[in-house]
């Protein structure tokens, strides 16, 4: 038998999100941030093309955003509830970072793998700041995916996407477990 990494495995097999509404300031700090997106980038990268990078929103870039949600909301004809309430999240935080996948040219590596390897790295950040104690949420949401907001707010290039929106901060109350999916609806096994 291999040697388990107890910890890790114990972590991994409890981790749970925070909702965003329990997440609030203070978050980590410029160099705490800048270990969790250290271990953010260690995910499989075929080809090493690294086709991702991250955007880093403090309290006043998200406060900004969430006097704009609106201005994008109407023009979307998005409901004021759904206003609302993506104004909210963004007038709540106190720290989130956009990752972002930007494909590659490679001959080798197809699009969708790195476009799994920018998935890996969004979850990899939410995992790495929950696993320093930092509560976590990942996040989009009909605004991740409107192109004037990625562009002219975000910084997005015409080939860039946003695959989410990791939001830190401190804990303020322990969600309950959420019911998980039942592994016998999951899992086929092929012996031979």
């Amino acid at each position: 038998m291999p040697d388990r990494n107890q910890a890790a495995y114990d972590f991994l097999s409890t981790r749970r999100s925070r909702p965003w509404r329990s997440i609030a300031a203070p978050a980590p700090d410029d160099a705490t941030l800048q270990e969790l997106l250290t271990i953010a980038a260690r995910v499989p990268d075929h080809g090493k093309l690294v086709p991702f990078r991250f955007v880093v929103l403090r309290e006043p870039a998200l406060r900004r955003i969430a006097d704009l949600v609106a201005t994008y909301g109407q023009k979307m004809e998005r409901t004021e509830e759904e206003i609302a309430k993506a104004r909210e999240v963004y007038d709540h935080s106190p720290l989130a970072v956009a990752v972002v996948e930007r494909p590659q040219y490679s001959a080798k590596v197809p699009s969708v793998e790195q476009q799994y390897a920018a998935g890996a790295a969004c979850f990899q950040l939410l995992n790495a700041a929950l696993a320093a104690g930092w509560a976590a949420n990942w996040l989009s949401g009909w605004l991740s995916h409107n192109g004037p907001f990625r562009s002219n707010v975000l910084g997005l290039e015409g080939n860039e996407r946003l695959v989410g929106l990791v939001h830190i901060g401190t804990e303020t109350a322990t969600p309950p477990e959420r019911p998980r999916p039942d592994m016998d609806d999951l899992v086929t096994w092929i012996d031979a």
